[in-house]
């Protein structure tokens, strides 16, 4: 297992916590506690040519950016070309000697489009020469209390450059950086933000659950269709969802019942557990619903090749709910007492166990880079880190496919 290597990524978003990037991760080993080593360019570059090859930069569509760790190595390589350069932030390591051979291949690396960003540079003795390079300078906020954060903020931000708070892990941090001057954000707050012990549903998200949980009663297509009916908006996002150029169809639907009949249960209820985490678009931040759908996706593809199709159905409905409690803001007890789920999705969702559980698992501990875990899950299931990276590329790269 020595040569195992994992992928993981980060969000960084704007302060109305819209995604403008994320953060790659590659690890070479579960003990490698950071993401680049002196002795592991050889594994890196390894992942690196493979994320390239397998996905085709699908992941990075539209204005998103990637933020690649360089050490020094990897800094004088001339591997780094083969990234795209309008899309690629180069973030310089603290370990890269600020010499004037670095200034100067950075200056050339900036001239070929790339952008280029600093590590806690306020860390270090001496003002880095490698300042005038940057783009973005990254702060690590754990490291400051709130004065020291304001200080370095003023030593280091001039308008050439973008701020990036790293390791924002409260909404009061969140709240505190964007005070400070901050307008660009890194860390779990975003993906799984604090759970609060209640919260009102709103509208969209009652009327999705009403029909969801007749869909899995398998209540009369009647009921069904009465409980679009009670919702405009709900109804107009069915039609366009099947009339879209996804389905092929030789003639627009125009009626509820003709949708539901075109479409059928299952596809239904997947579609509905989309909605779920959409519903709520002015309330769930951005980041977080993508989260929530790429683990429905990455759930369902790790358990391919050990279920059947209806149980592949379920790890989606596993992954997608299993932030439901971040997204409503409540409990996942007080969110299951309003869906009839399965006793299998619900064991998943709220103890990690039965036979969807260690999907689940694997799926998040992908989604935190810990590859301690990874390889522990991957083991039990009898997966190696080739087959783990193909089905997160594949999950990233397909949830990137729907425009959220």
């Amino acid at each position: 297992m020595e040569d195992q290597a994992f992928i993981g990524r980060q969000p960084i978003m704007d302060e109305k916590q819209q995604i403008i990037g994320y953060e790659l991760f590659f690890r070479h080993s579960a003990e490698a506690e950071s993401a680049v080593f002196e002795d592991e360019f050889k594994a890196y570059s390894s992942v690196l040519m493979n994320t390239i090859g397998g996905i085709d930069m699908q992941w990075l569509l539209g204005e998103k950016l990637a933020f690649i760790n360089v050490n020094e190595e990897m800094l004088k390589s001339e591997f780094l070309e083969l990234m795209p350069p309008k899309r690629t932030v180069l973030e310089i390591l603290r370990t890269v000697t600020p010499n004037e051979e670095t200034v100067e291949r950075c200056q050339y690396l900036r001239e070929q489009g790339f952008k280029i960003a600093l590590d806690n540079p306020h860390l270090s003795v001496e003002t880095s020469p490698l300042i005038t390079c940057a783009d973005y300078i990254k702060i690590d906020i754990q490291s400051l209390n709130s004065a020291e954060l304001q200080k370095a903020y003023n030593q280091l931000h001039v308008s050439s450059v973008k701020m990036v708070a790293e390791k924002v892990e409260t909404d009061a941090q969140f709240e505190d950086c964007k005070r400070i001057g901050f307008r660009l954000f890194q860390g779990f707050h975003f993906a799984r933000p604090e759970t609060f012990t209640a919260k009102v549903i709103n509208a969209s998200f009652d009327s999705v659950l009403n029909i969801l949980n007749t869909v899995s009663q398998d209540g009369e297509i009647r009921e069904i269709e009465a409980g679009f009916k009670k919702d405009t908006a709900l109804s107009f996002k069915l039609l366009r969802y099947i009339n879209s150029v996804g389905f092929g169809l030789s003639c627009e639907i125009q009626s509820i019942n003709h949708a539901l009949t075109i479409l059928g249960r299952k596809q239904l209820y997947r579609w509905l557990t989309l909605l779920m985490v959409t519903a709520g678009e002015n309330s769930t931040p951005p980041a977080l619903m993508k989260t929530s759908i790429t683990r429905g996706r990455l759930t369902e593809l790790l358990g391919e090749s050990y279920f059947e199709k209806h149980d592949r159905d379920n790890l989606f409905i596993v992954g997608v709910f299993s932030l439901l409690d971040a997204i409503l803001k409540m409990p996942m007890e007080t969110v299951l007492e309003k869906i009839q789920l399965p006793e299998t999705v619900a064991e998943a969702l709220l103890t990690r166990s039965g036979i969807y559980g260690p999907f689940l698992q694997l799926t998040e501990a992908c989604e935190d880079s810990d590859n301690k875990r990874i390889l522990e899950i991957a083991e039990l299931l009898q997966f190696d880190a080739s087959k783990v990276n193909e089905c997160h590329i594949a999950a990233l790269a397909w949830v990137e496919t729907l425009g959220i």
